[in-house]
């Protein structure tokens, strides 16, 4: 739950791989752009403050912006962006209206660790977390820069794509081996979702990927970097250096079909075992059955119902529950159904800590969808530590 201030925080700490923290903040939405970003911005290092933590441990942000076009300059110049304090941290900036009608929110996530944690940056995109031997690889803000009105979806997918390979090849690696989730924002997402994902099935295939072996945890929604032209854009997580037995794909049947039966290249879930926890990534989910069909056409509600029971199906395929997951981003294709999706939360899962923004879903029939990332407990000295 949130406090006065917008505030919600969740934290994972681990018997050998540090703690791990998760932030966000959304401000009163009465007030000027510049006092809502001061309030973030504040209360988001009171809060950094509070929890004991040293400014270096920031390694990821997602600012959600309600209008980027004209916010992100301003936000690209304030500490939010860049704070020297920090050293190389890596901001997502998206265009998806904070609800119920804020212009900001910040979802932060720190890294808290005994042993030495080094954080370099390879370029504006990409920051790397070294730790205990693995590579954690942080891409945001990947697009294809377009300013000059191409308004090809199926291009820019390309493009977005080809930087993330090229970094982690550079780096020793493979997408297939190496990408554990992606985060795809469409502009009008009810006209471009189809030919991106026709863009990258044909990508996936020449990378190796395919039903027979596995894809890569993914939400395709509507959202937009601050490009005119631009109508895909992406962020990223890799880590490399995983052993192939800790890496595994979260699925139950009985419930949610495969991703691939209705042409959609995608896990619905992805796994990470460590030493001492689990990360559980959980794919954009909604309103969904056995067959693929949407159920619960036209009533919101029952469809967050249905969202979430799959989503605690997915992390129980995974020795993991709705109770481990550390955060909630839940996104409404219409706005006014805010309230009664708030007190929803509020009252079915008041620990999560739950971010509501606008985003249509890939199919006009779907209301509304979450998704998160769940830590939950493991013991397996055998795995690699965290």
């Amino acid at each position: 739950m949130q406090d006065q201030h917008g505030i919600s925080t969740s934290s994972f700490c681990g018997k050998s791989g540090g703690t791990e923290h998760f932030i966000s903040v959304t401000p009163p939405s009465d007030a000027s752009f510049e006092d809502q970003v001061a309030h973030v911005d504040t209360h988001y290092r009171e809060t950094v403050a509070a929890l004991g933590l040293e400014p270096e441990t920031a390694v990821f942000r997602r600012l959600f912006l309600s209008d980027v076009i004209n916010q992100a300059p301003q936000i690209v110049d304030s500490g939010l962006a860049s704070n020297p304090e920090e050293g190389p941290v890596a901001v997502s900036i998206v265009q998806q209206q904070p609800l119920p009608g804020s212009k900001i929110s910040v979802l932060a996530y720190h890294l808290e660790s005994e042993k030495p944690v080094a954080k370099k940056r390879l370029s504006n995109k990409h920051v790397m977390i070294e730790k205990n031997g693995l590579r954690h690889l942080w891409s945001t803000r990947l697009c294809a820069s377009d300013d000059h009105g191409t308004f090809c979806a199926e291009d820019q997918t390309r493009q977005v794509f080809d930087n993330l390979i090229g970094t982690i090849e550079g780096e020793g690696g493979k997408l297939r081996e190496d990408c554990v989730r992606t985060w795809i924002y469409v502009k009008d997402v009810d006209v471009f979702y189809q030919p991106m994902v026709d863009s990258r099935r044909e990508l996936f295939v020449q990378q190796g990927m395919n039903g027979n072996s596995h894809y890569i945890a993914s939400t395709g929604i509507e959202g937009a970097c601050a490009h005119r032209h631009d109508l895909v854009a992406m962020d990223a997580y890799s880590v490399l250096g995983l052993g192939a037995n800790q890496v595994s794909y979260l699925n139950d049947f009985d419930r949610l079909c495969p991703t691939k039966d209705y042409d959609v290249t995608f896990e619905r879930g992805t796994r990470i075992a460590y030493a001492d926890r689990s990360h559980h990534f959980i794919s954009g989910t909604a309103s969904i059955d056995r067959k693929g069909q949407v159920l619960h056409l036209g009533n919101v509600m029952r469809q967050l119902d249905r969202a979430l029971d799959n989503v605690n199906a997915l992390l129980m395929s995974g020795d993991a529950s709705l109770e481990d997951m550390k955060y909630l981003i839940v996104y409404l294709r219409d706005p006014t159904d805010y309230q009664k999706i708030s007190q929803y939360l509020s009252r079915q899962i008041p620990n999560i800590p739950a971010l509501i923004v606008e985003g249509a879903v890939c199919r006009p029939e779907w209301l509304v969808e979450v998704e998160g990332v769940a830590v939950a407990p493991n013991e397996d000295p055998a795995l690699h530590a965290f």
